[in-house]
């Protein structure tokens, strides 16, 4: 780890918080770069509340929860579709020649 009183410029620490935004794991990012994973956790927070501040509807847009879930359903659906469609595609490939 690095000393105490380390200070980091602020592109290095906007290049951490979208890391993290990427992985999803604040800890991971920080034993990555040999940062204290509370200082990368607290980049974050203040990333989010600035975010908050500069958004001028202060719309909230990382806790819309009714949209996540659809995504998800429609993601599922995406993929259940697609596997049907593998599965038909090898069973015409599998197909006799003579009935077709």
């Amino acid at each position: 780890m690095r000393s105490k009183n380390t200070r980091y410029p602020e592109e290095f620490k906007r290049q951490i918080v979208k890391e993290v935004e990427e992985v999803g794991n604040a800890t991971l990012v920080a034993r990555k770069h040999d940062i204290v994973p509370g200082t990368v956790t607290r980049w974050v927070r203040e990333s989010k509340e600035a975010n908050k501040t500069n958004n001028p509807l202060n719309i909230d847009y990382s806790t819309n929860s009714s949209l996540d879930k659809e995504n998800e359903q429609l993601k599922k659906l995406l993929g259940e579709k697609d596997l049907e469609i593998a599965i038909l595609k090898d069973l015409l490939k599998k197909r006799p020649k003579d009935r077709r």
